[in-house]
């Protein structure tokens, strides 16, 4: 029989305020976007500075911090994104990135080192197959299509690795 692990909770947060109070009432984990790279470009997002203080603070409590670089690149983006992943890999030090793009994977897989990949709900992983390619690529987690049931999300974790994580939403 697999083991079971403890259900984090990861919440979000769009500024240092959020993140230090999902913090203090007992997230495990949060995720946040930078000021590029990621799919909510109009949103209050993390500058540079305040990436380094979220993590310094999450990491001195024990928590997680997963940072999302979820865009469908084009091919203008690619220099940038991996100037920002080596940005990330030696200055932020999160414990995960979020990717839905598969180009953006490859080059995180290349600029992020002890730093885990996630694939983002924005990749639309709605079956185990999808998930056993990207655990294929490196993933450490996939993060399920919004749409996917309980029942298909337990499916899903009978088929693929026992190692592969799975984050689903709970609204």
């Amino acid at each position: 029989m697999t083991e079971r692990k403890k259900p984090e909770l990861l919440a979000p947060a769009k500024n240092l305020e959020i993140l230090k109070t999902s913090i203090r009432y007992g997230a495990d984990a949060v995720y946040l976007g930078g000021e590029a790279y990621g799919l909510r470009a109009n949103a209050d997002n993390f500058s540079r500075e305040e990436m380094i203080e979220a993590v310094r603070y999450a990491h001195e409590r024990g928590v997680k911090i997963y940072i999302t670089a979820n865009i469908f690149a084009h091919n203008g983006d690619i220099d940038g994104v991996r100037e920002y992943f080596r940005e990330l890999d030696q200055e932020i030090r999160p414990d995960a990135v979020l990717i839905a793009d598969p180009g953006i994977f490859a080059i995180a897989k290349e600029e992020l080192h002890d730093i885990e990949l996630h694939v983002s709900t924005q990749a639309n992983n709605t079956n185990y197959m999808s998930a056993r390619f990207w655990y294929e690529q490196g993933a450490k987690r996939i993060v399920t299509a919004r749409a996917l049931s309980l029942r298909e999300i337990q499916e899903l974790r009978e088929k693929i690795p026992a190692d592969m994580d799975i984050e689903p939403f709970i609204h």
